[in-house]
């Protein structure tokens, strides 16, 4: 066989059947609508500004990196800038001024996406990365989190603590999580998202939703998001049996902050996430387990951003060592 005639394999992700990238990426913004609906619901102005300013800058950018820097076809209609621009927008808070909103863009794009050759050969999450350069090079806006029910103030608008970090702080000075539940929004106000937190972590139930859509049209499986839900699930489920004055029952890990949102949009990203079902499994168990150090151990009260992309790093090694039986592999019995 000539050496001129290989067979060329294009990177990932690879899916089997009609679909394309396109189709797939705006499926997604689809599955997302309910939970911006419910952002606009309780954010207003700030949610229509944050996630409108996030989406055109990575788009922007995109089209500059590509057409400029790297010389390529800028690939902007696909929907995977998109895409990125919501989710980034999803993950920080209503009234985060636009110039921080443009630099997380820039790193989501530029960095985290442009400079490692485009869309399938990122090895990290870009709206994550983008959401955790703003968190550590702004701490104090990235954590101001609007209370609900200001939704005509955007930089203005009053600011609260997050479920997650009432029950934190309190149980760090010595009281009993008894007594912080009171101080929060019950179980349904969260399910609805009725609570301050990240625009797009808020409602549970919209999340969800979006997430059943993904699965019905089979653009992600059950194994990463049933993996994540259920490593919290378990382990916060042992830590409330040992303690429930001093850790929060598994439920109200599930309801606030980012668990609904990594589970079903962020680690289930196709380029940025294991190949094989049991790789997948492995990855979800993961984040689920970071996620529940970082939050019941670490100083911060969420731990998603960071255990998803912990978990991304290890995705090359999962690919290496969980491989699918080879084509026509001989399996010996007995």
């Amino acid at each position: 066989m000539s050496s001129t005639n290989q067979l060329t394999v294009a990177h990932s992700p690879h899916q089997f059947g009609d679909d394309s990238v396109q189709k797939i990426m705006y499926r997604v913004l689809f599955a997302l609508v309910p939970a911006f609906a419910v952002s606009l619901v309780f954010f207003g102005l700030g949610a229509l500004i944050v996630t409108g300013v996030a989406v055109v800058s990575c788009l922007a950018f995109e089209y500059l990196i590509a057409r400029f820097i790297i010389k390529t076809k800028p690939t902007l209609w696909d929907g995977s800038a998109a895409v990125t621009g919501v989710l980034l927008a999803f993950n920080v808070p209503s009234n985060l001024p636009v110039w921080m909103i443009i630099i997380g863009s820039l790193v989501a794009i530029g960095i985290a996406k442009m400079s490692f050759g485009g869309l399938g050969k990122n090895p990290f999450n870009p709206a994550l990365a983008g959401r955790v350069f703003l968190l550590v090079s702004f701490p104090a806006q990235m954590t101001s989190w609007p209370v609900v029910g200001t939704r005509m103030n955007y930089l203005d608008a009053t600011t609260g603590a997050t479920p997650l970090g009432i029950i934190k702080e309190g149980v760090q000075n010595g009281q009993p999580v008894s007594e912080l539940l009171a101080e929060i929004p019950e179980y349904s106000q969260m399910l609805l998202g009725n609570m301050s937190g990240s625009l797009g972590e808020i409602s549970a139930l919209a999340l969800l939703l979006g997430g059943l859509f993904l699965l019905w049209k089979k653009v992600i499986t059950w194994h990463i998001p049933v993996s994540i839900i259920g490593t919290v699930l378990l382990f916060t489920g042992i830590l409330w049996g040992i303690n429930p004055e001093k850790y929060a029952d598994p439920l109200f890990h599930l309801l606030p902050g980012g668990i609904m949102l990594g589970a079903l949009f962020m680690a289930t990203d196709m380029v940025t996430s294991p190949m094989t079902s049991v790789g997948q499994i492995i990855f979800g168990v993961g984040i689920g387990l970071i996620t529940v150090l970082i939050r019941v151990f670490g100083a911060y009260p969420e731990g998603v951003s960071f255990a998803i992309l912990i978990m991304n790093a290890f995705v090359p090694l999962i690919n290496k060592y969980v491989k699918p039986k080879r084509f026509g592999e001989v399996v010996k019995h007995g």
